[in-house]
C-alpha cells in the first residue's frame, strides 16, 4: 500500500494535480508507519519535500527533509542518505544558501561513494546514481545561478555529466536537464549555443506528457523573448510558443 500510493503521488504531482498527490503521499506515509518501514517513509518525506520545493515552500520542504532524516538515521543506507543529503541541498539552494548548498552537496557525494561497499537497498533507491546526483547538482546550481550567473558555467558542467550518463532513455529526466542547459547558456550569454540547446530540449519534450517538463519549457520560452532581432532565436521562439499551445 505504501508503494503504491508513493507511485501515485509522483505521478499525480507529475501531471499537476497538487491535491491528489499530497492526499497519496499522506496515505504513502501512514502506510509504510503501520509497516514499520522507516526507510521507505523517509523516501515519502523526501517526496513530499521535492513537491514543496516546486511550490516554493523551500523552508517547509527543508522541516520535512530533516524529520526524514532524524526518523532513518540509524537505518538508511548510503544511496537513501545521499539522496537525502541532495533534498536538503536543494531547499538550501532555493533559500540562497550557497556556502550550506555546497557543504551538502559534497555530503552527498561521499555517501554515494559508499555504495560500492554496501548491498542490500531496496530496490526503488537503485535509481539514484552519479547521474542522478549530477543531474540535482547541475539543477540546483542553475538556481543559484539565476541570482549570480558566475554558476551558470558549472551548472552547464553538471548537467552534460549528467545527460552523458543517462541518455534520452530517461525522457522526463532527459528533458529537464535538456531545458536546463539551455537556460544555463542563456544565462552565461551565449546566445548561439543557448538556441542550439533549446531546439535539443524541445526535441526532448516532444518524448514525454510531464507536466512538469511543460512547465519547465514555459519558464525556458521567456528567456527567448528580449532577443526578437535575431532571427535564429526568433525561430526557436515559435517552436517553444507551438509545443507550449498544444500541451
Amino acid at each position: 500500500m505504501a508503494h503504491l500510493s508513493g507511485i501515485a503521488a509522483t505521478m499525480a504531482w507529475d501531471t499537476g494535480y497538487q491535491r491528489r498527490a499530497q492526499d497519496y503521499y499522506r496515505l504513502a506515509l501512514r502506510s509504510a508507519h503501520a509497516a514499520e518501514d522507516r526507510i521507505f517513509g523517509a523516501s515519502v518525506l523526501a517526496g513530499m519535500a521535492r513537491q514543496m520545493l516546486y511550490r516554493g515552500q523551500p523552508q517547509d520542504a527543508l522541516e520535512l527533509v530533516r524529520l526524514a532524516q532524524e526518523g532513518s538515521r540509524r537505518r538508511a543506507g548510503p544511496r537513501v542518505r545521499a539522496m537525502l543529503h541532495t533534498r536538503e541541498a536543494w531547499a538550501l539552494a532555493a533559500m540562497g544558501r550557497t556556502a550550506a548548498f555546497c557543504r551538502v552537496i559534497e555530503q552527498a557525494r561521499e555517501a554515494l561513494a559508499g555504495t560500492a561497499d554496501h548491498d542490500g537497498e531496496p530496490y526503488w533507491i537503485a535509481y539514484f546514481d552519479e547521474a542522478e546526483l549530477a543531474g540535482v547538482t547541475g539543477g540546483r546550481l542553475l538556481e543559484l545561478a539565476r541570482r549570480d550567473r558566475d554558476h551558470a558555467e558549472g551548472a552547464a558542467a553538471h548537467i552534460r555529466r549528467a545527460l552523458d550518463r543517462r541518455g534520452p532513455e530517461a525522457a522526463r529526466s532527459h528533458a529537464l536537464d535538456r531545458i536546463g542547459l539551455a537556460e544555463c547558456h542563456f544565462l552565461a550569454g551565449d546566445i548561439t549555443v543557448a538556441v542550439q540547446e533549446t531546439h535539443r530540449a524541445a526535441e526532448a519534450v516532444t518524448r514525454t506528457a510531464s507536466a512538469r517538463v511543460r512547465e519547465q519549457l514555459g519558464e525556458l520560452y521567456s528567456y527567448t523573448v528580449g532577443h526578437s532581432k535575431a532571427p535564429a532565436v526568433r525561430d526557436v521562439r515559435d517552436r517553444l510558443r507551438d509545443l507550449l499551445a498544444n500541451r
